[in-house]
């Protein structure tokens, strides 16, 4: 009997896309407030921390079902 070898049906995983969009987004809102490049800075944390409760919510919420 030949040797049968179960295929692993490899998944792919998005969450650096969504994490760079957050942050890309985050710095363009950032550097169109036109404040000062700490409002870059804090533009690009917020859209990161936006994207890991996008993630958390809405993503991982969409696979429970």
């Amino acid at each position: 009997m030949a040797h049968h070898h179960e295929e692993k049906k490899e998944e792919i995983n998005f969450n650096a896309l969504y994490y760079l969009v957050g942050l890309v987004s985050g710095l363009f809102v950032g550097a169109i407030i036109d404040k000062g490049y700490t409002w870059i800075f804090v533009g690009g944390v917020l859209g990161l921390l936006t994207a890991a409760l996008f993630l958390s919510v809405f993503v991982r919420g969409r696979e429970q079902r």
